[in-house]
């Protein structure tokens, strides 16, 4: 049997076939100019460290970011509320609970990739970086500045948020957004990583766990046969394949091995027992937030992105299954004593897609077309901390001003994004 096609790397090696029909969408549009996006220099003064580590304030809220991930468009999502494919999060969280900026949008430079790794990156630096790989068709990319999750945990101290509290829920068939931990950036870096939980990350813990302590069973352990721990070790090589950044993945905690031994525990290793695609998302979201207890929680959705081939209809029920995880995912927070009433959920895409109805799918999204970098934030809470308002903010705003709005909700200064973004201050309260 022939190797299963990685769908990505399968879509950025065809991406050329559909330049020519993008091309007539791109020719046909009216671009908006440029937004007022501009790069400054940080005073070396706001590098410094604001005072001692201190405990995390009781008055700060935690915040759940949600990368609606894998490309939307407004169209199924915010454009009109009796046709939206994500109905809990347009009709409860925005209408009832918080408000929508319905005209955020990526910065229209050729610089500025409409596409997931892209996106994502831009989302946790408030910056729009231009990234490369030095590998062909790979986008393990690094970010230059220093992610939210450093700027929260170098301000607040590593022992008082520690990396297991500042997590990121990733995809298990986006192996190089495994590493957008921690950036390259000075007086930041690997020591205020953030930490991911993913399939990914649970089969290097199986791996490395069955070699130091044998095999595991729901019997117990079985030693290792010669045969079986060379195979393991060779695996474990294949996964740490990751250049210089496998020292994070390396970085194991009491507290990660706990969340692991639980899950294997329950699910066992074949993986045809655990929810998969965002289902799987949800289902890690939900037992970080009751075994691990985050502050502050990314969640990398990313099944929309199906909709490059096939029924069109992977799309719309893609979005409707993140809508279903959001809800199950809010329910939890209102049941828990700790996050009820001191919780924001922040909602943004990581890019939005194009309108070309020349395309047998009319919406793709790696031509950088004007309704690609057409997205909406909606951000819902407690009033103390999130304004709830039920008409939309139709003022265009940047996408990199997540980052200093999540500073501004924390408490934590973030003095390398972009001058010219953010914070999306329509949102707070």
């Amino acid at each position: 049997m022939s190797a299963p096609i990685d769908r990505r790397r399968f879509l950025q090696t065809s991406a050329g076939f559909g330049a020519l029909a993008a091309g007539l969408s791109l020719s046909a549009e009216k671009r908006d100019p440029p937004a007022p996006v501009r790069a400054a220099g940080p005073d070396p003064a706001a590098l410094a460290p604001s005072g001692p580590p201190r405990p995390y304030p009781a008055s700060r809220p935690r915040v759940i970011l949600i990368r609606f991930g894998g490309g939307v468009r407004r169209l199924e999502t915010i454009a009109d509320p009796d046709r939206t494919w994500c109905p809990f999060v347009y009709h409860e969280l925005y209408r009832n609970r918080g408000i929508l900026l319905n005209n955020v949008v990526m910065d229209d430079s050729p610089d500025v990739v409409t596409s997931h790794g892209e996106g994502t990156m831009y989302l946790l630096t408030g910056r729009y970086e231009l990234h490369r790989d030095s590998a062909f068709l790979r986008t393990r990319y690094e970010a230059k500045v220093p992610t939210f999750f450093e700027y929260l945990r170098r301000e607040y101290g590593e022992d008082h948020i520690p990396a297991h509290q500042a997590l990121i829920v990733n995809g298990e068939d986006r192996v190089d957004e495994e590493f957008f931990t921690f950036s390259n950036s000075p007086h930041y870096g690997v020591r205020y990583r953030s930490t991911v939980l993913s399939l990914y990350r649970f089969k290097t813990f199986v791996l490395r766990d069955d070699l130091a302590h044998g095999r595991w069973t729901h019997r117990g352990r079985v030693p290792l046969t010669d045969h079986e721990r060379r195979e393991k070790q060779q695996q474990l090589r294949h996964l740490e394949d990751l250049g210089e950044r496998q020292r994070d993945l390396n970085n194991a905690s009491p507290e990660l091995d706990a969340f692991w031994d639980r899950w294997r525990a329950y699910y066992g290793t074949s993986g045809f027992v655990n929810p998969r695609g965002d289902r799987l998302l949800t289902t890690l979201s939900l037992w970080a937030l009751r075994y691990l207890r985050p502050k502050l929680l990314m969640i990398n959705y990313q099944d929309p992105d199906y909709v490059h081939w096939g029924n069109r209809n992977f799309y719309t029920r893609a979005i409707a299954v993140i809508d279903e995880g959001i809800r199950e995912i809010y329910n939890a927070v209102q049941a828990d004593d700790e996050y009820r009433d001191n919780t924001v959920f922040l909602i943004v895409p990581d890019c939005g897609r194009d309108s070309n109805r020349c395309m047998p799918i009319p919406y793709q999204h790696h031509f950088n077309t004007r309704s690609a970098r057409e997205i909406f934030a909606i951000a819902a809470g407690p009033e103390r901390y999130v304004r709830h308002d039920r008409t939309p903010v139709g003022r265009n705003r940047q996408q990199i001003g997540v980052t200093a709005t999540i500073g501004r909700l924390m408490g934590f200064r973030t003095p390398l994004v972009d001058a010219g973004a953010g914070p999306l201050q329509e949102i707070i309260a």
